[in-house]
Formats: structure tokens, sequence, C-alpha cells
């Protein structure tokens, strides 16, 4: 019977279990939240998304991570913890009238979750769709994205959702996901099966349990038993099943922060060589591009700064040209970059200059601002004399007038050192020129 109240909510359906053709990692989704593998930070006794639930409402979220950590899972099981209705949307093949399909829907249905599967690829407009129903809680809104919200998500919607982040799985959380396939599976139960070794099995997969569980089961049924019906999983065997040759570069796990490491560590050193092999590593590895370009945006500024302006120009144009091609040219691009920062001179002076004036406010507070600097947008605070004797810098020869614009507490406080290359001597020197022995330069 169909209710009388348009606005009545419908009952939480948990969505069909799989069919017995449907891929392993499919059949082992869990359907309970009991069942989740990883994240305990998350939706352990203590964590985050535990006590929302607990408290029987939650707030729009984005969950950032790698793939295969179970951010869809995780989404479903969520709205089926708290009853609610659930739509999702994907983000390759949805449009704004999706959006706003779903969001008619929802002002019907109240409480619904609307999970939108790689957010990241959402155009501005259709991210600006979403805006007015996150706000008011037409929906609660769950996005999923392998890519930096900080980055991808306009800043308006990014700012009424929490960001939570999704950790690559652990060896120990994979290996409890082939136990478990191999002891809970339908079709996996009726076969002998001994796991030798997992090494290469573990490495193919990339810590994505998706790529993990379906692996296994091509392993399973593609291997003969042998003379007592043991099907063993070795190292080899998986290797020769998956025909490709043991990954070395796991982008998910630890050898990915100590090669960016290397990485970031020989161009700062000025080897090129090092840097264009590491590179190489990561290239091969099915590192993300836009996570190098990033960080050589980062290393532009803190390493080489005003030693060489033009490198952050540089590496700001790599970014932008690595968004829009993607590989394969941006190795090109990523190489031309690495070689013109490794080859550069180098100034950490800026670096240090911000962390010298972060520890003296964190230190000592902050001063008040003299009052000649101050605005004086009242009449009020003309009388009170703000900005009166402020003396405008054009109007000086050489635009410059000697003045004090530090807190009188900081008055000759240095915290710029400038670096010892061509282009900071020049800035020392202009320095020196315009401020004498004020601040030693």
């Amino acid at each position: 019977m169909s209710s009388l109240f348009p606005d009545e909510p419908a009952a939480f359906t948990p969505p069909p279990g799989p069919g017995p053709d449907a891929p392993l990692a499919e059949r082992q989704r869990p359907r309970r939240l009991a069942d989740y593998a990883g994240q305990q930070h998350l939706v352990g006794e203590t964590g985050v998304l535990r006590r929302y639930l607990n408290a029987g409402r939650l707030p729009s979220l984005i969950l950032w991570g790698p793939p295969g950590v179970g951010k869809t899972t995780l989404a479903h099981l969520l709205a089926s913890e708290l009853k609610q209705p659930f739509s999702a949307l994907s983000a390759i093949n949805a449009g704004v009238k999706d959006v706003r399909d779903v969001i008619d829907k929802a002002k019907r249905q109240r409480g619904t979750v609307l999970f939108i599967d790689e957010i990241h690829r959402f155009s501005k407009a259709q991210q600006d769709a979403l805006l007015g129903a996150v706000e008011h809680g037409t929906v609660t809104l769950i996005g999923a994205t392998t890519e930096n919200p900080s980055f991808e998500v306009i800043p308006a919607l990014l700012s009424r959702c929490q960001v939570y982040v999704l950790e690559p799985l652990s060896a120990e959380t994979l290996r409890g996901l082939v136990a478990k396939a191999l002891s809970e599976d339908t079709a996996l139960k009726q076969k002998k099966v001994k796991l030798a070794e997992d090494h290469a099995l573990l490495a193919l997969s990339g810590g994505d349990a998706r790529k993990l569980l379906n692996l296994l089961e091509i392993v399973v049924q593609s291997t003969p038993p042998d003379k007592k019906g043991v099907v063993t999983i070795t190292d080899a065997v998986v290797q020769e099943v998956a025909q490709r040759p043991l990954a070395r570069y796991d982008k998910g796990g630890e050898m990915h922060y100590d090669v960016i490491s290397a990485f970031i560590k020989s161009i700062r050193g000025s080897d090129p060589n090092a840097a264009l092999y590491y590179l190489a590593v990561m290239l091969e590895g099915g590192e993300d591009v836009k996570f190098i370009a990033r960080r050589m945006l980062i290393l532009a500024s803190e390493d080489i700064g005003n030693a060489n302006p033009n490198a952050l120009m540089l590496a700001t144009s790599c970014f932008q040209a690595c968004t829009v091609i993607g590989l394969p040219e941006s190795d090109l691009i990523l190489a031309q970059t690495v070689i013109y920062l490794a080859t550069s001179v180098k100034s950490n002076a800026a670096y240090t200059a911000i962390r010298a004036a972060q520890a003296e406010v964190k230190a000592n507070g902050v001063y008040p601002v003299p009052v000649p600097l101050r605005n004086a947008p009242t009449r009020l605070m003309k009388q009170l004399g703000y900005g009166k004797e402020y003396a405008y810098s054009h109007n000086g020869e050489g635009n410059f007038e000697e003045q004090e614009f530090l807190p009188d507490a900081l008055s000759g406080t240095r915290f710029y050192e400038p670096g010892l290359n061509p282009s900071e001597q020049k800035i020392q020197e202009r320095l020196r020129a315009w401020w004498g022995e004020k601040y030693g330069y």
C-alpha cells in the first residue's frame, strides 16, 4: 500500500546479494559493518564514524583513499546501519540532470544518503548543483575519491563536508581477506586450496582488496590440483597466471614514500640522473602524475625559492600540463621539469624565513599592529590616529620610505636570511641599501 504522506521516508531496503557468477570481490563484499575489514580509525569502537552511528546521525562526508580500500562498501554500510534511503551516482556517467533528479526525489524521502563515486570527476557545475541540498540537509552526501579533495572538490562543497582518509590496507588485513574468502566463499570452498606463499599475491594487488580477491579467484580456478586434489598457491604460480613480473613499486605502500623521498632529495641535491631514475620507477609503477608534479611544486618553493623564481613558474606549468594531458605524454613534461629543478641553483631561505616567523608567533603570541599601519575605515578610528603617520612608500625616493612596520617588541628582528646565490645576494644588497643597519643585512 502506498503512503498517504509524500514526505514519509521510504523504508531502507538492503541491496540484493550478488549472484553466483559475480566476481569474488563482489561475492565477498561485506553486508554488515561488523564484517568490514580495515579502517578501524574510522569504524572501530572509538572511530569517529562509529560515534556518529551511535548518535544516530551522519554528516555529509568525503572518503579519500586509494583504490580498493573499501570506500564504496563503507558508504553502503553507513546508510544501512542508519536504515536511511540510499541513492548512488557515478561521476563518470552522471550529469547535472541526474543530480537534480536525485535531489528532487530526496525531498520526498527524508534522510536520503547520496553516494557519488569518483566525485573528483564532477565538474564545477555538477558540484555546484549539490550545494543547496547538502547545506539544507536534503541529502547526506558521501563522496568517494582517490584524489586529494583540496585540489579536486570546490571549496564551497568541501567546507560543507567532513573529509576522512582511508588508509591502505595492511598486509595483515589483506591476508585476513584471503583466508576469509577461502573458508567462506561457496565456490572456493569446493576446492582444496593450500596457500604456500602470498608475497606475489599481495604485491600484485598493490593493496587493492578488489584486485587481490579477483586475482585469488583466477589463480585458484586456473591452477590444476595435484594428485591429492590440492591447489597449491605459490609466488611462481601467481606470477605465471598474472602474466607480468612481480611489481617492485607499491604505490600504496611503504616504497611509495621511500621513492618519493629519494626523488625529492635527489633534486634538492642537484643530481638529475638519480632524480630521473626515481621518476622512472614511479612512472613504471603507475604512480599518479599529479602527485609527482605536486611534490615538485612544493620543492620549487622550499628548495629553490628566490634563487631562481622561474622554477616555481615551470613547476606550476608542469602540474597544469600533467592535469590536462595525463599519461603517457606527461612523462616528457615531468622529465623536463625534473632536469630543470635539479640543475637549478638552490635556496631554502623562504622556507626558513616563514618557519622562523611562525615560531615567533607560537612562542610569544601576536603583538599589536603599529598605529600608523592600522586601517581607519570609521571616524572614531581616524580620531584615534589610526593610519595618521603612515608614509606612503611610493612618495619616497626609489619608492621607499623608511618607517617601522614590525610591532615595537620585534623592531629590528630578522626572519629572512638571503641565500648564498647570485639572485638573493642582489636582494640582500637592496635590503642593505634600504634599511642600512636596521636588520643587519
